[in-house]
């Protein structure tokens, strides 16, 4: 009986490491997009952060690209695996 909770409560852990490590990833592909930008901006010395804020965009555009991909990846799995 101790070894059925376990599954079930791996079960309910596994969407939130998930998610979690998805909602990382976004932050840190958003950050490290800034610090690109702010680095191209010294770089050149542009004075109005022109690249920060096309590569913070960009960035951001990537983050929600790949977020929207994995999460269709998840519930495309887990239909698959409910099915069966």
């Amino acid at each position: 009986m101790a070894n059925r909770e376990n599954r079930n409560q791996k079960k309910q852990l596994n969407p939130f490491i998930r998610f979690s490590s998805i909602a990382i990833q976004m932050g840190a592909t958003i950050y490290l997009g800034s610090k690109l930008g702010e680095w191209l901006d010294v770089k050149f010395n542009n004075t109005n952060q022109l690249y920060y804020k096309i590569v913070t965009l960009i960035a951001v555009f990537i983050a929600m690209y790949a977020v929207i991909k994995q999460v269709l990846n998840i519930t495309n799995s887990d239909k698959t695996k409910n099915n069966h």
